[in-house]
């Protein structure tokens, strides 16, 4: 397979861009090689520099949920252009989507939008610091919550990749104020409110994690952070930038009915489109300003063109009472059939899912946490990636990563990937 072009383009992007891309997560340096660079993408597909087609597990790190350019989503995004793309005032649209989703949405009152999920963390920590007047944040080694100070400090994803999970430029001080603890572990987060009695603003956590490899919770843990959360006066914020609107239409809250003091959203909301979110219930949501004192602002935040498109999805998603139920069945039979050939194989390995997000860990039989995840055999994992990568399947090039499955992806895309999965040899 020729990458003549794309590696044109990253020597080019590497002088006028750090590292050559505009986030570490794009770069190859984990799995080795140049990353591709894509110029359009159709359904479950898309195309690089050179030509090449790609059955893409990646979609867009989880948004394009229907897949690419979905053409009633496309129309929409046409129709809103030609009416404006900013105003930088309110506009009836932001309360049509926000409207949508408090009444479609469990344990939420009110919505605020912005434009990235870092932004929406960052902004759901600072509010429930204002709202309970503490300052120490409880976090989980391998959740990564955007790269905002207070969250890498053993963030997953792509710092766990490079190597550096605790970033230079992180303040002594603003550490001091994150408290990490084991995923699925409960009885250290009950250590932690033991040692900082009265001190925990917000226990703040991906419900599924997918930024260590997709990684479920167990043995009701989220239900007793929910308690322990109850029982020392602390809110619960569920990261859902990933499994928001992707899991279920009420996200993981709804899927291990637990209820959530705030939420963040981002990925399916915007449709494809650059957009976060935040939100929770409403005497939590009124400390913001302007109503409140908590201060949070964003110039852009609203985008009409994002509204549009996330409107026209979740509109989408909606009016499809089985949409949830056959992604998940879809990536239900992916999970199942490459488990079976890599059992045929002979390689060890486990496969991690919900609903439409997976990951497959090579030489370990579980993976319940960080540490775990970083015992999985990722040299594998690269030459894994690598040989589908050859065979025409782009999957997140990093075993730190989850496959998000589209609905896009069908019979003929399935076919393909377990025939590169069966030509696989270690």
């Amino acid at each position: 397979m020729q990458y003549k072009r794309s590696s044109e383009l990253f020597l080019e992007a590497s002088q006028f861009i750090p590292g050559g891309v505009n986030s570490p997560v794009r770069a190859f340096k984990s799995v080795g090689g140049t990353p591709l660079f894509m110029k359009r993408a159709e359904g479950p597909y898309i195309w690089d520099e050179d030509g090449t087609k790609y059955v893409d597990y990646i979609n867009s790190w989880g948004p394009a949920i229907l897949g690419h350019t979905d053409p009633i989503v496309l129309d929409a995004i046409k129709q809103q252009a030609d009416s404006g793309f900013s105003f930088g005032t309110p506009t009836e649209l932001e309360t049509t989507i926000a409207k949508l989703i408090v009444e479609n949405v469990c344990n939420v009152d009110q919505i605020r939008m912005v434009s990235s999920g870092t932004e929406a963390c960052m902004s759901a920590v600072r509010l429930a610091r204002g709202y309970t007047g503490r300052d120490k944040i409880i976090k989980f080694e391998g959740c990564y919550h955007g790269h905002s100070d207070s969250f890498l400090i053993k963030a997953g994803s792509g710092a766990a990749t490079f190597g550096n999970p605790n970033s230079p430029g992180v303040t002594k001080g603003t550490a001091q104020d994150t408290l990490l603890s084991q995923y699925n572990d409960i009885d250290q987060v009950r250590s932690l409110f033991v040692e900082y009695p009265e001190q925990i603003a917000a226990v703040i956590i991906e419900p599924v994690a997918g930024n260590m490899g997709c990684v479920l919770p167990q043995n009701d843990f989220l239900k007793q952070l929910r308690s322990l959360c109850d029982e020392h006066g602390t809110l619960l914020i569920f990261d859902e930038v990933m499994t928001g609107f992707r899991l279920d239409f009420s996200g993981a809250q709804k899927v291990y009915e637990v209820a959530a003091d705030l939420v963040t959203y981002g990925k399916v909301i915007g449709g494809g489109l650059p957009v976060g979110a935040f939100a929770g219930r409403a005497p939590i949501m009124d400390a913001l300003a302007p109503k409140g004192a908590v201060y949070q602002a964003g110039t852009l935040s609203g985008n009409p063109l994002a509204m549009r498109a996330g409107l026209t999805t979740l509109q989408l998603i909606l009016s499809d009472p089985l949409f949830y139920s056959a992604l998940a069945r879809t990536t239900q039979v992916l999970d199942e059939t490459v488990s079976s050939l890599l059992n045929e194989k002979g390689i060890q390995h486990t496969v991690n899912r919900q609903g439409s997000m997976m990951s497959v860990f090579f030489g370990v039989d579980q993976v319940e946490n960080f540490y775990q995840a970083t015992l999985a055999n990722h040299q594998m994992f690269n030459k894994f990636f690598h040989h589908l990568l050859s065979k025409g399947i782009y999957l997140p090039p990093s075993g730190y990563e989850t496959w998000f499955i589209s609905r896009a992806i069908g019979e003929e895309e399935l076919d393909k990937t377990y025939n590169a999965v069966r030509s696989f040899e270690p």
